[in-house]
């Protein structure tokens, strides 16, 4: 997949291609349905697939409506990693900025999808709208597929036991822990990723030393804090880890959020390494136990848990 950044000029050739747009957060499978398809067409008719795409999160830019931080289930490197697996040709990624927000859905239309990709076909889901104030929807696609000579594909709804997909019922899942329900939404473990950084050596003094990780992005949403059954792969090989989300408070009072991980099996050092990790599901509550014996006996037990 060729990875392009758009901030206003094309640096890729022109070439007929089937699109779609959207922020794809999560690239969860009502998304996955939408590039599938687009992805076919562009086979079938011998087009190029491009995915547009958004850099940040419109809603990080845009303040109309929005209440409290976004938290992001994918960070770019993740959706990009998510999309490689869909067999998608181009992703251009918009750089999102004020500027770039009151353009309108005609003028986006016809300058990006039309004059610098070369859109004939445009594939989007039932509800979707895109460009100022998100008007340019199905109808607004459609007058202009006419004028300028593409067709408009609409994907129906995706549901599971007849609940909506969407990215923000997944932050919501995810927020209470739901693991395995988040999951079942995205097709997908839930993926956090980052740097290992440097940490107190605390795990290690109890017998359980972690990688602590560093996401890249601020923004990546975090669940529930507790302890959640993960795996991970190093050098091509797959274990299993107990990844602890939350402030530690055996260990620590400063209250901060952390990301760490005791990956059963794995002995080394690890600094500076990217890892990425795939949340199973979530085993228990994080607390302050009243000693580090205590603490050791409850983690002897969360590996059982993993290990199942």
């Amino acid at each position: 997949m060729r990875i392009v950044e758009y901030d206003g000029q094309a640096r890729f050739p022109r070439e007929p291609s089937a699109v779609t747009v959207g922020s794809f957060d999560g690239v969860h499978r009502g998304h996955r349905k939408i590039i599938s398809r687009m992805v076919s067409i562009a086979r079938q008719r011998g087009l190029r697939s491009v995915v547009v795409t958004f850099e940040p999160h419109p809603r990080r830019v845009l303040k109309g409506g929005v209440s409290g931080p976004l938290g992001l289930l994918t960070t770019l490197d993740e959706k990009v990693e998510l999309l490689q697996a869909e067999l998608v040709d181009m992703l251009c990624v918009v750089r999102f900025t004020p500027e770039f927000a009151v353009r309108s859905s005609d003028n986006f239309i016809r300058s990006l999808l039309v004059g610098e990709i070369g859109a004939e076909c445009v594939v989007v889901g039932y509800d979707h709208g895109f460009g100022r104030n998100r008007s340019g929807g199905g109808d607004e696609l459609r007058r202009l597929g006419n004028e300028l000579g593409f067709d408009v594909v609409e994907v129906d709804e995706v549901r599971i036991e007849h609940e909506h997909f969407s990215s923000t019922r997944i932050r919501s899942l995810l927020a209470e822990g739901r693991m395995e329900e988040a999951n079942s939404f995205l097709g997908a473990p839930y993926m956090i990723s980052g740097a290992v950084v440097e940490g107190e050596g605390n795990g290690r003094k109890i017998g359980f030393p972690t990688a602590n990780i560093l996401p890249p992005d601020p923004h990546k949403l975090l669940p529930k804090a507790g302890v959640y059954a993960a795996t991970t792969v190093i050098d091509g090989n797959a274990y299993r880890a107990m990844m602890n989300v939350g402030v530690r408070p055996t260990v620590s009072s400063l209250g901060v959020t952390t990301v760490e991980a005791h990956i059963l099996g794995w002995s080394g050092s690890l600094y500076g390494r990217e890892l990425r990790f795939s949340l199973l599901r979530f085993l228990r509550d994080e607390k302050k136990f009243d000693s580090l014996d205590a603490l050791r006996g409850q983690i002897e037990k969360d590996k059982k848990g993993v290990e199942l």
